[in-house]
């Protein structure tokens, strides 16, 4: 029978179900035929820390949320409109978000007794009016699997595992996505065993057939390509854009790339992709805990490679202490924390931006490091770029800020032209010989007169032996040094460095469309894509609200001051409970106002657009 297409400008869509389900890979192969659609997306993975938590409980539920449209979007979407729910738990764990009329898809085979009790359910949901306001699309996922694969060789365990395949089937039918690039996928993964191969190609194209033949779905729904800037586009998520970057930098510096990494989520992504390109000169260095990984990339640095240590929250306070000896020994060290939910192990799948000031004062005496922040999953690629071009430049140690959401989320990206990026070879030269004054000693802390950088001396060339440590060191010489007044002048001299940074940034941008707004929403991170969608709703309910979001850290743009003070008042949404709001307001005496939620969740927009609107009407 012929289905009624019906156009949408934008669809969110959540895939839940349990740990074992396969709901990450579900997602994430709907988000590549989106991708290849040409749709504008943004995701945002969500799955819990356990290995394997109990099966059927809410602390097994995983999900995968999906925004696609035909125009540009900045976040995952705030309400789905479409769950596919593979069991009550699923169910029950995402209900609360689901906005009246939202469509779900459920897997009917899981309803059973048992597993209703699991999760506290007296009743069927699916059979006691409590979901009347949905629209309700019962489908026996299971055994309907099942019975698609009763020719194979294969156990009934095994066919149940493909329930994910026929899911992802329905849903592309329903929505049009494209099959070629899932079925590559499947033969690339499971090619070398025929039968699960063969399973999982046939349960897919189960669920496009059922989507075709079923009168319970009598629509199906196409949501255009978006109109994007012409370019060579992939999908990319921020932990991969991230690892592109680091070897993007390395190449434009021509420098070997060494990576020092102890496995920690949601960071040990960047470990596993970096380990993949020795053709680029990138080492990598599995090390027995944190303390080693950066003790070995700081080795790495002092030898002549661009170096960088990767870690999560808790790793970064077992780094503070080798982070603290690159700012004394002045070398350059990339340190990635790719920021999770804390104190402590935290929630270590969910994401904060908690981490700003360990990043900037988390280690003892006067300490200072330059401190970059990506905003996006494709802004993870030029952050880490930036981050060399600093670390490289000012010979210092730099934290590039990234989160989980960042580091496992994805969209779109336009894959640059290479003379685009910056030349990092140009900004620094290795010392050589010739430095070394005729008939003297080679001075390993002299400076360069507009970085204040100290020559990168690399040992066993001749004539630039030169002590290093952690002990205070004389000024130019470098010698040891206990002198009152030479640790003063040493310790303000680091301090300027950094701050002089600021020289080679360019300005806060601000979007501030008609020039009028009196209110100022600035962010900093992850938080760009939920502010930018709060301050797009203000503006289309007749408000003038202006927006800018910070890359650097530390030091801050010149101008930020003078931005800030250009207006009446300053909203600032972060992640955390007011951290870049007590440095503006300790810095530039300017009273913002914080917006706080600390829930090891990105914002929805919709809360931040009701922020904005509280700000405006008590003005």
């Amino acid at each position: 029978m012929t289905k009624q297409v019906q156009e949408l400008d934008h669809v969110i869509i959540r895939f839940a179900g349990d740990s074992g389900d396969g709901m990450q890979l579900t997602g994430d192969r709907f988000t590549q035929e989106t991708a290849v659609f040409g749709n504008d997306l943004s995701t945002l993975p969500n799955f819990p820390a356990e290995i394997r938590a109990p099966a059927g409980t809410l602390p097994g539920v995983s999900s995968f949320q999906l925004h696609f449209a035909d125009h540009d979007i900045l976040t995952p979407g705030d309400a789905p409109d479409v769950l596919v729910a593979m069991n009550p738990a699923a169910l029950m764990a995402n209900l609360k978000d689901m906005p009246r009329g939202a469509d779900l898809i459920v897997n009917t085979d899981e309803f059973t007794k048992r597993n209703l009790a699991k999760v506290g359910y007296d009743k069927n949901p699916l059979e006691d009016g409590s979901l009347d306001q949905y629209s309700v699309h019962p489908v026996p996922l299971t055994s309907l699997t099942v019975k698609s694969l009763e020719d194979l060789d294969i156990t009934r365990k095994d066919a149940e595992r493909a329930k994910n395949m026929f899911a992802l089937g329905l849903l592309s039918w329903l929505y049009g996505r494209p099959a070629e690039g899932t079925l590559s996928f499947l033969e690339a993964k499971f090619g070398k065993k025929p039968e699960i191969y063969k399973a999982n190609v046939t349960a897919f194209q189960a669920g496009l057939n059922y989507g075709e033949t079923t009168e319970d779905f009598s629509v199906r729904y196409e949501v255009k390509p978006a109109p994007i800037p012409a370019g060579k586009y992939r999908n990319i998520t921020g932990n991969l854009a991230l690892s592109y970057g680091l070897i993007a930098a390395a190449q434009l510096a021509r420098l070997p790339l060494f990576l020092g990494s102890y496995p920690i989520t949601p960071a040990s992504d960047i470990l596993h992709e970096l380990s993949k390109h020795k053709k680029f000169g990138v080492r990598t260095f599995q090390a027995e805990d944190e303390i080693s990984a950066a003790s070995a990339a700081l080795g790495a640095s002092f030898g002549g490679s661009l170096a960088v240590t990767t870690t999560s929250g808790p790793g970064m306070l077992l780094k503070a202490e080798t982070v603290n000896l690159a700012v004394s020994v002045e070398l350059p060290l990339v340190v990635v924390d790719v920021q999770r939910a804390g104190p402590s192990t935290g929630m270590p799948t969910k994401t904060e931006q908690t981490d700003l000031l360990m990043a900037l004062y988390g280690r003892n005496g006067e300490s200072p490091v330059p401190v970059v922040a990506a905003a996006s999953p494709s802004d993870c690629f030029f952050a880490a770029i930036e981050a060399a071009r600093i670390a490289i430049t000012y010979r210092t140690p730099v934290i590039l800020l990234s989160d989980g959401y960042l580091g496992n989320g994805s969209e779109p990206w336009r894959i640059p032209d290479v003379s685009e990026l910056p030349d990092l070879s140009a900004s620094f030269a290795l010392a050589t010989a010739a430095d070394q004054p005729e008939h003297g000693d080679f001075k390993p802390f002299t400076r360069d007169p507009q970085t204040l950088a100290r020559p990168w001396a690399i040992p066993g060339t001749p004539g630039l032996e030169h002590r290093i440590g952690g002990i205070e060191k004389a000024d130019g010489s470098g010698n040891i040094s206990y002198d009152p007044d030479n640790h003063d002048l040493m310790v303000r001299t680091r301090a300027a460095k950094i701050e002089g940074i600021a020289n080679s940034i360019p300005p806060i941008e601000v979007d501030d469309p008609t020039g009028h707004a009196r209110l100022l929403v600035l962010g900093w991170g992850s938080t760009y894509g939920s502010i930018g969608a709060a301050v797009r709703s203000a503006r289309r309910a007749g408000h003038d609200v202006a927006q800018a979001h910070l890359r650097h850290m530390n030091p801050f743009p010149a101008n930020l001051g003078e931005v800030l003070r250009r207006y009446d008042k300053v909203l600032v949404p972060e992640i955390n409970l007011g951290q870049l709001a007590l440095l503006l307001r300790g810095k530039y005496l300017v009273d913002v106002i914080s917006y706080n939620r600390v829930r090891g969740l990105p914002f929805r927009a919709a809360e931040l657009a009701e922020a904005i609107e509280e700000v405006l009407a008590h003005g």
